[in-house]
């Protein structure tokens, strides 16, 4: 299955580091936020990721290129043509894809130009700044049993993210922005999506959380898988601290493999 990960924004408030750099290539423990996902979903099998890309986008490429002799024992071989051998690779499994999605294409946008490279009728998607312990594979399985186009994971937090008001039946009723009086259930991103999808998202304008979420909650197509575990983005310098904090002191929530 198919793993989407939004990583073309400009991450406007944590200039402090993503005026150099991805903000998904912004390091917790020496490694981008953004393989601290990756190892996420690689934990519970999902090892085939779709990474849209656009600010500072060869960045990017150019990281995967040379993981993998980081990660590896390797023999250049300068009197054969520069021939090089790989002995050893510590390389996880991964098939990764990293399309350049534009540098100003909302959400939405980037979601439908990668819509060529998504071969099944189920893929999941999140942002490439904010890592998480939810069981994955119940989030897919919770998906699956509801049989709507779309699900969300959310958690109870008081952040500056969309808001959304969840029925008994864990459909989402209301997709909004969040106000500043707000302390209720927000999106943490960590989605599914059916194939379906595509057909709410019209072009590089398209912003996920607005007309697309709004009108998947208004069919009734929205469901909410609510997470009591721990959630953090890196949006800010602190929070990034924040996240560095409990890597170093190895109390990290979201670290669940060896």
């Amino acid at each position: 299955m198919k793993v989407v990960l939004l990583a073309g924004g400009k991450g406007t408030r944590i200039t402090e580091e993503s005026g150099y750099r991805p903000k998904p290539l912004i390091e917790i423990g020496n490694m981008p936020i953004l393989w601290h996902i990756m190892k996420e979903y690689s934990f519970y099998g999902f090892n085939d990721f779709i990474i849209c890309a656009g600010y500072k986008q060869e960045m990017i490429k150019k990281w995967f290129a040379d993981y993998f002799l980081r990660t590896s024992d390797v023999t250049f071989d300068f009197t054969h043509d520069g021939a090089v051998e790989v002995h050893h690779s510590t390389t996880e499994a991964w098939k990764v894809t990293v399309v350049d999605t534009g540098i100003d294409t909302m959400t939405g946008g980037r979601i439908k130009r990668i819509q060529q490279y998504i071969d099944g009728d189920t893929f999941m998607m999140t942002y490439g700044d904010g890592v998480c312990d939810v069981n994955l594979k119940k989030l897919l399985e919770f998906h699956k049993s509801h049989g709507k186009t779309a699900t969300l994971t959310s958690v109870m937090l008081n952040q500056d993210k969309g808001t959304i008001d969840v029925g008994w039946d864990n459909s989402v009723r209301a997709f909004r922005e969040k106000e500043s009086t707000d302390t209720k259930l927000i999106n943490a991103g960590y989605m599914v999506f059916e194939n379906k999808i595509f057909n709410y998202l019209i072009n590089d304008a398209t912003i996920l959380e607005r007309q697309p979420m709004e009108q998947l909650a208004y069919e009734g197509e929205l469901m909410s898988y609510q997470h009591d575990g721990f959630w953090q983005c890196m949006d800010t310098l602190l929070e990034k601290q924040q996240l560095e904090h409990l890597w170093n002191k190895q109390n990290a929530p979201w670290k669940k493999w060896q």
